[in-house]
Parts: C-alpha cells; sequence; structure tokens
C-alpha cells in the first residue's frame, strides 16, 4: 500500500512540473510575441518575420534551460510569494541575457536590440502575475473550503499572526475561518492585513467578539511577556471565547516547535523563557561514547536528565533509581526514544554502600549526576532524621564510593533552598553541597549546581492548582507574598549538563532562574488557562506559611562572591567548603545522633556546621520534645510551645 502511495505521490509531483513547465513555457512564447507586436504596433512587417522565430525558438531553449538550472520549476505555485517573485526576476534577466549573446553572435543581422529589453519586462511581469493568480485561486478556493467553519480572531498583526492566517487558508481542514486580526497597536486599527481587517485593542475584545462572532481567539504572539500573556488571557475570558496559541519563541528557535503549530496556551508560556544556548562540543566531549550514571534516574528531574544525555551519545546510562515501577516505565521510554543508547535500570538505595559499589564497579561511570533526595520542605520538618540519612548520608555515601571506583566527575543536583536554610531539607542540602566539596581532590571533580522549582516536577504547586481547580475549588496558596523561581524541566537538565563541564571541581554553580513569580499570579493564571475566572468562578483561599517555608528564596549567601562563567545563565560561587577530616567527623556524629533518635543533639550540630540555618519553631517544637497544637504546623510561625519554653 505504502509503495503505491508513494508512485502515486511520485505521478502526482511530477504532473505538478510538467504543467509548471507548460506555464512557463507560454509565457517565454507569449511574451516574446508580445514583445515584436509592441515593438512595431501591432503590425510585424514581413521582413521581421526570420528574426521573429528565430527569436521565439532561442527564446524557449535558453530560458527553459536556464530556468531549470535555477530550478524555478520545482517551486510551489500555490505558495508563490516575494521570495519566489525576485527569483523569478533574476532567472529572467539571466535567460535574457544569455538569449541576447545567442542571437547577436548567431541570429539574423538587424535583430532590433530594444526588443529584448521588452521582452525581458514582459516575461518578469507576466511570469509573477500568472503565478500570482494562481496563488489567489487556490486561498480563494481554501476560504472557500473553509466556509462554515470555526469563526476565529487572530491576536497579533505582525509576522506571525500573518504567518497564521496564511497557514488557516493553506490547510482547510483546520476549519478556521478568519474575521479579523486584534492588535494593541493604535496604528493598524482599521488597517487591512492580506485583506483582512485589524480591529482594536485586545481591551475592547469583548465588543469585537460580538461584532465578529468569534467562537475562538488564535494568540500570535511568539515573543510577548508572561505579564503580556496573561492580561490577553483575562480578555479572553471577559469577552467569553475560548482561546489557543502558538509555540513560544523559546520553542521556535530550539526546533522543539512550527511557528504555525496551533496549540493550548501552557503555563509555560506565561513564564517566558528565553532559549537555553548550549556548548554542544562542550558537552560531546565529557559525554559522548562514555558512561553516565543518574540516581534518581525516575523523577522528574533524574529522567530528564536521562533523556538529555541521550541526546549526546553516551555509551551507556545507567537509571539507579529505588522506585521499581517508575524505574520500568522509563527504561520502556528509554528503549523507544533513544535504541541507540545502551540504559541500564538498578534498583538501589544510595544509602545502601554495596549496592552502590556494586553498580558503580559494573559500569564505571565516567560521571555520575546525583538527584535522589526528598524534596518536600514541610513533610521533611516532620522527618528530621530521615531527610537525614537519605539526603546527608546517601549523598555522602555516593560520593565516597564514586571517588573509591574512580569516576572523574560527580555533579550534585541542589536547591535554592540550601541558602539560609529555615527549613531540614534546605539545610540537608547545604549540607551535602559541603559534605562532596569535603571530597575534592586532583583526581576527582564534585560540583553542586543549584536551581529552584521546575514546572511540573513532582511536588510541585502546579498539579495541585490544576486538581483543585478541576474539582471546583479553591485553589490554596500559602501567602499572598510568596514568590519562587521557576524554570523548566528540560532547561534546568540542558543548564545541568552544562555546568558538568564547567570549572575545575569544589564550585558550586547556580543556574539563572530569571525573576521570581508570585504563587498568587501562578494561581491566577492557572485558572485563566482553565478558562474560568479566578475570585469569581475559582476562588483562592490563603492558608498561611507551612513549616520550613520561607517567603521568598535567595539563591546566594551574602558572605559569597558570585562570578560569573562563560555561560551567560550560569554563575559560580567561590569558596565555602570544609576540610575533608572536619567533614567525615561532622557525618560521623549526625549518623550517631540519628541512631540515638537525638533530636536536640542533632539541630544544634547542624546550627554548628552551617551557622545560617534558621530551624523553623516546628522543629524547635520536637527538638524540646514538646508537641504543637494541632493544626499550628501548617499556619502558625511560632507555635505556643516555643513560646512556653521560653
Amino acid at each position: 500500500m505504502k509503495q503505491r502511495l508513494s508512485a502515486s505521490a511520485r505521478r502526482l509531483a511530477r504532473g505538478a512540473r510538467l504543467l509548471n513547465f507548460g506555464v512557463q513555457l507560454i509565457i517565454f512564447l507569449g511574451a516574446g510575441l508580445g514583445a515584436f507586436l509592441l515593438r512595431f504596433e501591432f503590425s510585424v512587417p514581413r521582413g521581421y518575420l526570420i528574426p521573429l522565430l528565430e527569436g521565439l525558438a532561442v527564446w524557449a531553449v535558453v530560458k527553459s534551460l536556464v530556468f531549470r538550472y535555477l530550478r524555478v520549476e520545482c517551486r510551489s505555485l500555490r505558495f508563490f510569494s516575494l521570495v519566489d517573485a525576485v527569483r523569478l526576476a533574476k532567472a529572467n534577466l539571466l535567460g535574457s541575457a544569455i538569449s541576447a549573446v545567442v542571437l547577436f553572435a548567431f541570429g539574423a543581422p538587424g535583430f532590433p536590440r530594444s526588443i529584448l529589453v521588452i521582452d525581458f519586462l514582459l516575461c518578469a511581469v507576466a511570469g509573477s502575475a500568472a503565478y500570482g493568480l494562481v496563488r489567489v485561486i487556490a486561498e480563494a478556493a481554501s476560504a472557500g473550503a473553509a466556509d462554515g467553519g470555526k469563526t476565529v480572531l487572530i491576536y497579533g498583526a505582525g509576522e506571525a499572526g500573518v504567518m497564521l492566517h496564511r497557514e488557516t487558508l493553506a490547510n482547510p481542514d483546520l476549519g478556521y475561518q478568519v474575521a479579523g486580526f486584534v492588535d494593541d497597536d493604535p496604528r493598524m486599527r482599521g488597517l487591512y492585513v492580506r485583506g483582512v481587517r485589524v480591529f482594536g485593542p485586545g481591551a475592547e475584545l469583548r465588543d469585537i467578539v460580538a461584532e465578529t462572532g468569534a467562537e475562538l481567539i488564535l494568540i500570535a504572539l511568539p515573543s510577548a511577556g508572561g505579564e503580556k500573556l496573561a492580561r490577553v488571557l483575562g480578555w479572553c475570558n471577559q469577552a467569553g471565547v475560548r482561546f489557543r496559541t502558538i509555540p513560544a519563541l523559546a520553542e521556535i528557535v530550539e526546533g522543539q516547535a512550527r511557528a504555525t503549530e496551533i496549540r493550548d496556551v501552557d503555563v509555560q508560556d506565561l513564564l517566558c523563557r528565553t532559549p537555553v544556548r548550549l556548548e554542544q562540543q562542550e558537552i560531546l566531549r565529557e559525554m559522548r561514547g562514555r558512561v553516565v550514571m543518574v540516581t534518581g534516574a525516575a523523577g522528574s528531574i533524574g529522567s530528564e536528565l536521562c533523556r538529555q544525555v541521550a541526546r549526546f551519545g553516551p555509551a551507556e546510562i545507567v537509571g539507579f533509581e529505588i522506585s521499581e515501577t517508575a524505574l520500568f516505565n522509563l527504561e520502556r521510554e528509554m528503549r523507544d526514544r533513544f535504541p541507540a543508547v545502551r540504559f541500564h535500570p538498578e534498583i538501589g538505595n544510595v544509602q545502601n554502600h554495596r549496592r552502590v559499589s556494586e553498580v558503580l564497579k559494573r559500569y564505571k561511570p565516567s560521571t555520575v549526576f546525583h538527584a535522589a533526595a526528598y524534596k518536600h520542605v514541610p513533610m521533611m520538618e516532620s522527618q528530621v532524621f530521615e531527610a537525614l540519612e537519605n539526603n546527608v548520608f546517601g549523598t555522602y555515601n555516593l560520593a565516597l564510593a564514586a571517588a573509591e571506583q574512580e569516576v572523574e566527575n560527580f555533579v550534585l543536583i541542589s536547591s535554592d533552598k540550601a541558602v539560609r536554610p529555615v527549613s531540614v531539607m534546605g539545610a540537608t542540602k547545604r549540607l551535602c553541597e559541603l559534605a562532596i566539596l569535603s571530597l575534592q581532590d586532583r583526581d576527582h571533580r564534585f560540583v553542586a549546581v543549584r536551581f529552584g522549582n521546575v514546572l511540573g516536577s513532582n511536588g510541585s504547586v502546579i498539579p495541585l492548582f490544576k486538581e483543585q481547580i478541576a474539582g471546583g475549588g479553591p485553589v490554596t496558596v500559602t501567602d499572598p507574598e510568596m514568590r519562587r523561581y521557576f524554570m523548566t524541566i528540560p532547561e534546568a537538565a540542558q543548564l545541568v549538563l552544562q555546568a558538568a563541564t564547567m570549572g575545575q571541581g569544589g564550585e558550586v554553580f547556580m543556574l539563572d532562574m530569571g525573576q521570581p513569580v508570585k504563587i498568587t499570579d501562578l494561581a491566577r493564571n492557572l485558572i485563566l488557562l482553565s478558562g474560568l475566572r479566578p475570585g469569581v468562578d475559582i476562588k483562592i483561599e490563603f492558608t498561611g506559611v507551612r513549616p520550613g517555608e520561607k517567603l521568598f528564596e535567595e539563591l546566594n549567601f551574602f558572605e559569597e562572591e558570585t562570578l560569573s562563567t562563560r555561560h551567560e545563565k550560569i554563575r559560580v560561587f567561590a569558596g565555602n567548603g570544609l576540610h575533608s577530616g572536619d567533614m567525615s567527623s561532622h557525618i560521623r556524629r549526625l549518623r550517631a545522633m540519628c541512631d540515638a533518635r537525638d533530636m536536640k543533639g542533632v539541630i544544634l550540630l547542624l546550627k554548628d556546621i552551617i551557622p545560617e540555618y534558621n530551624p523553623s519553631s516546628h522543629v524547635l517544637c520536637q527538638m524540646l520534645a514538646l508537641e504543637p497544637t494541632a493544626g499550628l504546623e501548617l499556619s502558625v510561625p511560632r507555635p505556643r510551645c516555643f513560646a512556653a519554653a521560653g
């Protein structure tokens, strides 16, 4: 069947080229004849009949060969554009010049020179007119086919909007009939673009929708900021009309999507992250043909790291993960998407030194990305010992095993919550940084990479908000002023790979997170994306700051000096390491205290190791062996037990 379809397609393409050639030949002959008629006022003297026939023969042969050489006949008549018109003019000019040389060298004497100029002008104009007419007819046919489809407005009358309008005409199967453009530029109001009227700004969208009967808004603002896009969504909701968009500029630049691809608006569009520029050769040198191991491989960041690493042609990827089902699903995905890269799923716990050493010894990875960790901030406030055992002892155990097995590069996935930590999770991440930096020597490279929240990750607020919206609300936000840094999972993973190629070891890198986002704004935008009105259809309720949370996260200490790197989105901190003897002693003491379930000793030692750590009142209550009043751990920053203890 496929062979028959392919043969049919080839026949159609051959027929289209023959038709194109036939049209060109008629234009060549008609332009030549017209040139003679114009030159002699529509009465060619008998003595010029021989030059006429010679001219027609030369023009037909020479121009056909020139057009064939320049592949003009391969241009689609249906999509004829200004670029094609210029190309056509150049082909005509070259064809006319060569024809003139042939005629003056071999033709009849006394061939009128003015006819050559007239022929060139007629041929160029007639060719452009004929091709343009074909396109007009094709677009009219497409518009007729779209009649009765969904009436739409295109928001944005710029290049993207024009391209989108052209796409709707070229693909009647989309079922869109464009009623007009909406544009915020006052100079565009009342103008016509490609025969379609430009209405007023988005603030008047309700009236425009009522006038045109539009059922859908196609947003063609690929480079718009998140604030502008959120405003547009608000106007769409006020007008009671659905909306879709084309990909953001970042997706288009990265080749992830076509500029005319129509899709639903996503929360990532509201972040408007600029495209990541990767130094591909540097990453290739580190990854190609080598073995890479990822811990926490089936998690949000870990799985994306596996995908991104696979793009650079490693010999093998080892996915180390404690969750059996998640690892099984990742293995299937990796084998389907990257069949050329061997993926080894390995079940295990980073706290198990024997298992970790066994896997490292078997595969001998050159680079280990350590993404396995407990990350849920409020939950870890009540699970202090487990947080230390998994995050700190597990990391130190893995790092020691990596050093023993001669792993060249060890990359720790850290967090912005390690900066001036007020949570147990943040303190453990800072301790992890100090632990791996203490192992740095000339033979191994240990680095840490800090970044904030990633959209769509496990434990992210996005899935929670979507679930609450689907249930009719309310959407719960901890505090009106709560702010967080956000980036996309692919962007975070790509920058981690880039950071892994930098430095000599012993550095803490920080990813550029852009501007912090108010969680309230994020909740409002998600409600808008659902086609509902914040505060009307879905209410937003504030529940109070949870244990271990800050109103905003910092990405560096005041004591640390931030240095630029060769990549504009990656910076590096200087210093802040500990001597290996000090760190190993601290780890041993912490482990003994955890085994003894000595909460007070653990917190005091954490304060000693990390002076900037400011334990939450929830943790202090546990340290003082006093139970907080029910419910206060979620809503009250200073529980009564703390005041009573004072």
